[in-house]
């Protein structure tokens, strides 16, 4: 039977801040390194041993890949990063603080901007500070690839092709997978697999830390779903 991790990593400085991260390369906060550890201590102790692990190419998403894997005496897993599994690119929101976004353009706003399944927020150009296009960890991808700003549609757009080429033909082969990245990306998955609605879908949370097991069938659908 095909297992699967999910683990949204730790605690970062700006999730500590109350700030929109999304594609910029945060750390994570102490909070979040104990996070990680404890969730490959859980790991260890329930036996369950991976095969190939998948992560972004956001410090803290590999941070928290890493320490799993080390805490669960597996660092020497091959892990292989993608763009594909970043968070959110939430725009011109990135860097702000959310309460004082929220007193700007209203609680309301901001909430649509957070939850909604396909609204947009304002969007960042090529040429803003702190855009992905003037990172050279993107420097090999197509600019019409690198988003100025996604909501979670988009975010399952972009990440189901990495699962499609490379994550679901791993569990077809029988291999136990972690899958260590952010909450929304994290959730544009979990909406595949779990087939959930574009409305159910908001009310998903998944908690950093707490790794989240698939047991699947062959046919990749969920035999059992639970957490650590």
């Amino acid at each position: 039977m095909p297992k699967l991790v999910f683990s949204r990593h730790g605690l970062s400085e700006w999730n500590k801040l109350n700030q929109f991260t999304g594609w910029a390369d945060v750390d994570l906060a102490p909070e979040g390194v104990e996070e990680a550890k404890e969730g490959g201590r859980k790991i260890k102790e329930a036996g369950i041993e991976f095969d190939v692990a998948y992560t972004s190419v956001l410090t803290r998403a590999i941070k928290t890949c890493d320490l799993i894997l080390e805490n669960s005496d597996q660092l020497w897993v091959p892990t292989i990063k993608s763009w594909r599994l970043n968070e959110r690119h939430y725009g011109k929101l990135q860097g702000l603080n959310k309460k004082e976004t929220a007193e700007k353009y209203g609680d309301e706003q901001v909430h649509i901007w957070r939850r909604s399944y396909d609204v947009l927020p304002p969007l960042m150009e090529a040429t803003d500070e702190g855009s992905a296009a003037q990172d050279r960890r993107y420097a090999m991808m197509d600019p019409r690839d690198i988003p100025g700003g996604e909501n979670l549609k988009v975010t399952l757009e972009r990440a189901l092709p990495f699962w499609q080429d490379e994550i679901a033909p791993a569990l077809k082969d029988g291999k136990t997978v972690l899958v260590a990245a952010h909450g929304n990306s994290l959730r544009a998955l979990a909406k595949h697999i779990e087939g959930i609605s574009d409305e159910d879908i908001m009310d998903l949370e998944i908690p950093t830390g707490q790794p989240l097991v698939y047991d699947l069938n062959d046919d990749l659908t969920v035999a059992k779903k639970y957490y650590l």
